[in-house]
């Protein structure tokens, strides 16, 4: 059971940095710091919405419209941070049990 929390809890903290790559990723082309006309950019950027998509898609559909503002990742990374947090829980309380 341990090593599957640690797993659970590497993989958690896999998908946090890829949506704050994602989301500093879009601030930048946003800012034009980027330009999405480099095929490397591009290709690199699609990559990692077809990669969260399936994630960010449910929230999207419950989220009310907030114009330009995608609330997803913000909601995910919450998300991700409440079960880490379990995960830290549930290990305390094996290694105290046993």
């Amino acid at each position: 059971m341990g090593l599957i929390l640690i797993a659970l809890n590497y993989i958690l903290t896999i998908l946090f940095y890829i949506i704050m790559i994602q989301v500093i990723a879009s601030w930048l082309v946003a800012f034009n710091v980027i330009n999405m006309r480099n095929d490397f950019v591009r290709q690199f950027l699609g990559a990692l919405d077809r990669i969260m998509e399936p994630i960010y898609r449910p929230i999207r559909r419950v989220l009310p419209d907030f114009g330009g503002l995608d609330f997803a990742p913000l909601i995910v990374l919450l998300i991700i941070g409440l079960l880490q947090r379990m995960i830290a829980y549930q290990a305390v309380h094996m290694a105290v049990t046993g």
